[in-house]
């Protein structure tokens, strides 16, 4: 199949299009661009300038994706956005660029943004991360694989979630929200380990197991966070679920969550 624009679309010289694109009604392509082979763009959509769009992906009615970023310093400097394959962005979504900072926004592979969700300057998704309706993601923000958030939540900039943790819906988010966690809430709170997502996942019962102990010493014990995490660092792990654990609480600027 050759690639197949609608006459309304706007499609610029410049842009790079894969094998079975297919791009629907006044749909806008800008400068920049390229578009991976199987690309799919409904109606309305906006593809504003230097963006890669992964094999594969599909993207909803009046998305807007490689805007300017919403940064006050930001001066025109060149920067891109880069979407992984096989991610899917519903209706209205938008993906801001970079700033000079990083000079990029990424969206991995994957990944599942439901419409109206916001995904600010220089933010990081790793693969396979979703993000429920009307999700808003401030500049800076890490989400680690297979983290999920539900609706109508908001993430402060520079705010990391890690890999498997879900944060359920309604939440502001403005502190570090460990792996393998569940939390909710405005504020927010912690709710243990995120048993359900993980067995779903097809973690064995033996990680899982030694999640729960760490959890425990770590949020649930007589001794401090720093306490519990040089105790968990001082025993020798078979399981790199509690090393990437205690890693990640060494790497928060804005602390985590207990």
């Amino acid at each position: 199949m050759s690639v197949a624009i609608h006459p309304t679309a706007i499609v610029d010289r410049g842009a790079e299009l894969g094998r079975d694109v297919e791009i629907g009604p006044y749909v806008v392509v800008g400068p920049g661009v390229t578009l991976a082979d199987q690309v799919r763009i409904a109606p309305h959509a906006v593809i504003e300038r230097n963006a890669i769009i992964g094999r594969g992906c599909e993207i909803g009615v009046g998305a807007v994706i490689g805007g300017d970023p919403q940064d006050v310093k930001y001066r025109g400097e060149p920067t891109r956005v880069q979407i992984g394959e096989g991610t899917r962005i519903r209706e209205y979504v938008t993906i801001n660029r970079g700033t000079i900072a990083t000079g990029r926004t990424i969206v991995g592979r994957r990944c599942y943004l439901m419409s109206y969700v916001h995904v600010g300057h220089d933010c990081v998704l790793e693969d396979d991360v979703v993000l429920a309706n009307a999700v808003q993601l401030g500049g800076h923000v890490r989400l680690q694989q297979c983290a999920s958030i539900g609706g109508s939540s908001a993430v402060h900039q520079f705010a990391r979630i890690g890999t498997y943790a879900f944060v359920g819906g309604g939440s502001r988010i403005s502190r570090d929200v460990p792996p393998y966690a569940k939390a909710a809430g405005n504020p927010l709170k912690l709710y243990g380990i995120n048993a359900v997502g993980l067995r779903r996942a097809g973690f064995d019962p033996e990680t899982r197991l030694a999640l729960k102990r760490a959890f425990r010493l770590l949020f649930n014990s007589d001794l401090t966070t720093s306490e519990a995490v040089d105790r968990l660092r001082g025993e020798e792990h078979d399981h790199s679920e509690v090393i990437r654990l205690l890693d990640f609480f060494s790497r928060s600027d804005r602390g985590v969550l207990v």
